[in-house]
């Protein structure tokens, strides 16, 4: 009896040992947003796009012969948070991570992983500041606000160089970012805004700027800020009367800020990629995620491109050591859903395609066609 026991308790050891052992040659990556908070909606895509690329990569052989495992971390769009994270994701000695969304988290946390040796790859923060730091490991599958702020501008112009033009922002790096590109830009064609304010993100009350648009007779109010405030200043400006057409950027492209604005949000304008669900190179990853009754909007499918360019230039550069995948990522060009990307020596993407989108009465969007 004793023999047996010692015979099975051997043969347990050892396969929790080879278990250990299996486990030991996984590699760690993960992804970073706002899993919680009032962006949480961007988070979700975020681990959507990280979930099937994860899977889609592992089925295919791994990174170098081993499996890829997700860690998953919650900023909840807090800076403080953001870097909390950043810290932890780097004392694991993760190489790579695929985050965040708000440019307020991914600049601070950028500072974090490039002090230990972390890869970053953000799939939609846009504030120009990101990549120009000259850190070495900062990277982006999406455009720029300066960029983003100059097809605004251009509609603005085009539309309503002679109206009464209003430039709101909600503070934060993004918001008011891409309010500044925006209005820079307007400026610089000669035209000038009627008003230029402020609000806070996470208010509820705009009953004061709305009526700073009534007396000022704004015809054309852009917004820099998010979805949720978005919404509930065009319900509230037509609630008090005020008809001026409402233009954000990327970050009203959540299906969100129709949820919240209801029917009101027709007519209503946004800047963004050209719909990354249309593109050929997407077709196959679609249909993957329409079978799993998953809708890839936003930037699913930007979280995962982001995690393809990583595992192409972890293989062709024969390691995951952050600085060495960060110099092939930049030597080199990456077949993605997303098309071919290829990089700036500051880690942009040197593809810029930024459109403009319309709302209709259900909520869903189109691109304009050219020249409107």
């Amino acid at each position: 009896m004793k023999s047996a026991l010692r015979g099975y308790f051997l043969a347990l050891g050892a396969s929790l040992a080879l278990s250990g052992a299996a486990m030991a040659q996984d590699i760690s990556v993960a992804v970073v947003g706002p899993m919680t908070g009032s962006e949480a909606s961007f988070g979700q895509q975020f681990k959507n796009g990280a979930d099937l690329a994860i899977a889609d990569i592992n089925a295919a052989g791994g990174v170098l012969g081993k499996k890829l495992k997700l860690e998953v971390g919650d900023d909840a769009c807090d800076p403080k948070q953001a870097v909390s994270v950043a810290e932890k994701m780097a004392g694991a000695r993760i190489p790579f991570v695929v985050g965040h969304f708000c440019s307020s988290t991914s600049i601070p946390a950028s500072d974090a992983y490039a002090e230990g040796n972390v890869l970053q790859i953000t799939p939609g923060s846009t504030n120009p500041q990101f990549t120009e730091r000259g850190l070495w490991n900062t990277f982006r599958v999406c455009g720029r606000d300066d960029q983003q702020g100059t097809v605004a501008a251009a509609y603005i112009i085009k539309n309503y160089n002679t109206k009464n033009v209003a430039i709101i922002h909600d503070k934060t790096t993004y918001g008011k970012g891409l309010a500044d590109e925006t209005k820079k830009a307007i400026n610089a064609a000669g035209v000038k805004e009627k008003l230029y304010e402020a609000y806070t993100k996470g208010d509820k009350d705009f009953a004061a700027l709305v009526s700073r648009f009534k007396k000022e007779s704004i015809d054309f109010v852009y917004v820099g800020g998010y979805y949720a405030e978005a919404a509930l200043i065009l319900r509230q400006m037509r609630e008090q009367g005020v008809n001026a057409v409402l233009m954000g950027g990327d970050a009203l492209v959540d299906k969100q800020f129709a949820a919240i604005a209801g029917p009101l949000a027709e007519g209503s304008l946004f800047t963004f990629s050209p719909d990354p669900r249309k593109k050929a190179t997407a077709a196959a990853t679609l249909k993957k995620f329409k079978d799993k009754g998953i809708d890839p909007d936003g930037y699913t499918l930007y979280s995962y491109a982001a995690f393809q360019i990583w595992s192409q230039a972890a293989a062709r550069a024969q390691t995951t050591d952050a600085k060495k995948v960060a110099a092939a990522i930049k030597a080199g060009s990456w077949d993605t859903v997303l098309g071919k990307i290829s990089y700036t020596p500051k880690g942009d993407i040197t593809l810029i395609d930024y459109v403009v989108y319309r709302r209709d009465k259900d909520g869903n969007y189109a691109e304009l066609p050219a020249g409107q």
